[in-house]
């Protein structure tokens, strides 16, 4: 029997569809692919898992005010989300959407279970609600009197509720962040959840008798399940929780949640309650990343500052704009988006460095060797320092396992700066001249083994540009098994590059 591969489970939070996506989704979902796309050049079995937020408030008027019913609404808006995801070559597995059947019956089964332990009861709830934020906040939380979130007024409700029993499991809570250190990542957001839940859990509203679109109670038909128990569902009910037993033990718990800091309390604290009553296993890790402010600035349609992802992909390619959010600054940390830096980026590292190295190599094979592999002779000191630095995918594993993007890319343009200082010294040129051909063929093989390795730990972070290079050097469907040296055969043609990777841009 053939081995069996070892499971991932990776997620992006459910992406609100009252508007079109912008530059913070794309963050999150092109770190999740990549993730998504590691994980199985290394071997795993992969579920990577992302879709579309539908029901609630915001919806419902967004909706009135275009003349749609709310269906027709979030039906025209999900193909520009999916074709946002295209363009950037998100590679998920499934897409979900909180408004089809089989989201709707998995969400009752778990409200069921819920309700049935005694963990869900009715009353009334009065406080200041953000229609953006579809959450209530009390005085102390709100900004010159507006939402802390989205700073934006805030409307005074009081309505009846079912809540959920949260205070109930403020001290399992507490027990399982205690068992599971890495649950909550980066560290340093740790310490910020597990206070909060130390100084006490209040019950959470868990529907709204207000809001019409939304998934009514099987109970009670006038209020409909509120935005959380909802949306955080999804999860589970992608993986046949309640219809398909098989998938969802194959699949579950969750490897990794990738979520903005915004909604950590959502999926740190509630999610885990609401899994803990319902009898099942919480997610193995929740990440949240930092925010990206514009030129300094908070993204906000009222600024005009805020980034659409066509318009970079339009003019970069969506390598490009994949590259630089996840280079330019650590994940988990908050970090600053600008055209100028994106630029320089794009000219420096890609197209003086990936693409100008690839084609110094494909120049080489071609003039010297008629685009057939040489076969390499005597190894020299100097090679085995080039070998010695691309092989370095235990550390690149390592940075991944971390979530560290830009530490792992540092280390390929390492490696790649490593292999221009190879040719700067070896001088394929003067070894040709001087008919030291022998010599020659072993650089010339070692720089396009070099560039074979580099594009194959490229190809999570630049699938196109990886293509490309995997196509001329014919080493497609490599995985993170052919990572060692001497994989190329002698003999063998190998195609021309046609044009470059990358072409200078010019800033306005």
């Amino acid at each position: 029997m053939p081995e069996r591969k070892p499971k991932f489970y990776v997620t992006t939070p459910i992406y609100y569809v009252n508007d079109v996506p912008h530059l913070g989704h794309a963050y999150t979902t092109i770190a999740a692919d990549v993730i998504a796309r590691f994980k199985r050049l290394a071997g795993y079995d992969v579920l990577f898992l992302t879709g579309t937020d539908e029901h609630g408030l915001k919806i419902q008027r967004a909706a009135e005010a275009a003349g749609k019913t709310p269906q027709e609404f979030v039906d025209e808006m999900v193909p520009i989300w999916k074709n946002l995801w295209r363009r950037l070559n998100i590679s998920y597995d499934s897409f979900i959407r909180t408004s089809s059947e089989t989201h709707k019956k998995a969400v009752l089964k778990l409200y069921q279970k819920l309700f049935s332990n005694g963990d869900i009861y009715k009353g009334f709830y009065e406080g200041y609600y953000c229609v953006a934020c579809e959450a209530f906040y009390s005085i102390g939380d709100l900004k010159n009197g507006n939402c802390p979130i989205h700073n934006q007024p805030v409307e005074w409700l009081k309505e009846e509720s079912y809540f959920f029993k949260l205070s109930k499991y403020q001290n399992r809570l507490l027990e399982f962040y205690e068992k599971n250190p890495n649950f909550i990542q980066p560290s340093f957001r740790k310490n910020e959840i597990i206070n909060r839940v130390k100084n006490g859990l209040k019950d959470i509203s868990i529907s709204r008798a207000r809001v019409k679109w939304g998934i009514p109670l099987p109970h009670n038909k006038k209020h409909v399940v509120y935005v959380w128990l909802d949306a955080l569902t999804n999860y589970i009910s992608a993986i046949g929780y309640g219809e398909n037993s098989v998938e969802f033990k194959k699949w579950w718990p969750a490897d990794l949640h990738l979520i903005g800091k915004d909604i950590l309390w959502f999926h740190a604290v509630i999610w885990p309650s609401i899994l803990m009553s319902a009898g099942i296993e919480p997610p193995k890790q929740i990440f949240a990343h930092g925010w990206w402010t514009v030129e300094g600035e908070k993204m906000s349609k009222t600024r005009g500052n805020v980034i659409d992802p066509n318009k970079i992909i339009n003019k970069y390619g969506s390598d490009a704009f994949r590259y630089f959010i996840l280079r330019e600054m650590p994940f988990g940390q908050d970090g600053d988006f600008s055209e100028l830096a994106l630029n320089r980026r794009y000219n420096s590292d890609l197209v003086n460095g990936l693409g100008n190295l690839t084609k110094r190599i494909f120049t080489l094979v071609e003039k010297y060797f008629n685009n057939k592999i040489p076969e390499p002779k005597k190894v020299e000191r100097i090679d085995n320092d080039l070998i010695s630095k691309v092989d370095c995918f235990k550390e690149i594993n390592s940075y991944m396992n971390n979530l560290e993007f830009s530490r792992a890319l540092e280390r390929i343009w390492d490696a790649m700066a490593f292999c221009d200082k190879y040719i700067n010294e070896t001088e394929p040129w003067k070894l040709y001249k001087e008919g030291k051909i022998e010599r020659l063929s072993t650089v010339t093989y070692n720089l396009l083994e070099a560039l074979r390795e580099i594009s194959l730990l490229l190809n999570p972070f630049l699938p196109d540009t990886s293509k490309k290079i995997q196509e001329a050097l014919n080493t497609q469907n490599q995985t993170f098994k052919d990572l060692y040296w001497g994989k190329l055969t002698p003999g063998l043609t190998i195609k021309s590059m046609e044009g470059v990777l990358f072409s200078k841009i010019k800033m306005p």
